[in-house]
C-alpha cells in the first residue's frame, strides 16, 4: 500500500525525476507556456504553484526597490528565494519569478496556471496538454507577433522594360559583321554576256558524235 507516498514515479529514478520536474518548472516560468504530456503537466502545475506562492506571500515587499527595503524585508526575500530554489535549479527563472510573476498575482490566492488539452501525440498517442500561466488582472494573453512593415517605407519594385526596347538595345549595342562578297573575274562576265547575246533563248547546243578510231568509210 502506498500510504503517505504522494507524487508520480513516471518510471524514473528519484534523481532523474527531480531534475525533470525542475527543468519543466523553470521552462514554465521563463516562457510562461510549455507543451508536455497530461500526466507531467498535472505534476508540474503542483510544483509551479507552490513556488509562485512563496513569492506572493511577500506581498507589498516585492513592489519596493531593493535599495528601499529594510533589513528584515531583505531577509524575508532571501528566505523565500532559497525556498523556491529547492524546486527550481535555474537562478534566472527564480529572479523572474520574484520580479515579474510574483507581483502579478498579489491579489490572487491560488490557481495561477491552467491546462488545455491538445489531443493525442502522433506516434504513441500520448495525451498532450498545454500548461501556461494565466494572465494577470487587466491583461490579455500575449498573441504571437506578426511581421509588419514600417509606415512610409514600401518595398522597391523592379522596373520592367518593354520587349521592344530590350531588343533595340541588343541590336544597336553590337553591330553585326557582314561577310565580304567574292569578287567576280573581269573577263568571265563579258564572255558569258556575249555568248548569251548571240544565241536565241531556249536553244540548246549538241555535241558532234565522235568517230571510231581506226575505222574507214
Amino acid at each position: 500500500m502506498r500510504h503517505k507516498r504522494a507524487g508520480l514515479h513516471l518510471s524514473r529514478t528519484p534523481a532523474h525525476r527531480k531534475a525533470l520536474f525542475s527543468n519543466l518548472v523553470a521552462a514554465l516560468l521563463t516562457y510562461e507556456r510549455i507543451r508536455t504530456t497530461e500526466t507531467k503537466a498535472k505534476e508540474v502545475r503542483r510544483l509551479a504553484e507552490r513556488a509562485i506562492t512563496w513569492a506572493r506571500r511577500l506581498g507589498p515587499v516585492l513592489t519596493k526597490k531593493p535599495e528601499k527595503r529594510t533589513d528584515e524585508e531583505k531577509a524575508r526575500v532571501v528566505h523565500a528565494m532559497r525556498m523556491a530554489l529547492r524546486a527550481i535549479r535555474d537562478r534566472q527563472a527564480v529572479l523572474k519569478l520574484f520580479e515579474e510573476i510574483g507581483p502579478r498575482f498579489l491579489t490572487r490566492h491560488g490557481g495561477y496556471t491552467r491546462i488545455m488539452k491538445l489531443g493525442p501525440r502522433p506516434g504513441d498517442a500520448a495525451p498532450m496538454s498545454l500548461l501556461e500561466l494565466i494572465p494577470g488582472e487587466g491583461e490579455a494573453s500575449k498573441p504571437e507577433p506578426k511581421p509588419t512593415q514600417e509606415k512610409g517605407k514600401a518595398k522597391p519594385t523592379p522596373k520592367k522594360e518593354p520587349a521592344e526596347k530590350g531588343k533595340a538595345k541588343e541590336t544597336t549595342g553590337r553591330p553585326k559583321k557582314v561577310a565580304p562578297k567574292a569578287a567576280a573575274p573581269k573577263g568571265g562576265v563579258k564572255k558569258e554576256s556575249a555568248a548569251r547575246a548571240g544565241k536565241p533563248s531556249g536553244a540548246t547546243t549538241r555535241r558532234a558524235p565522235r568517230g571510231r578510231k581506226g575505222g574507214g568509210e
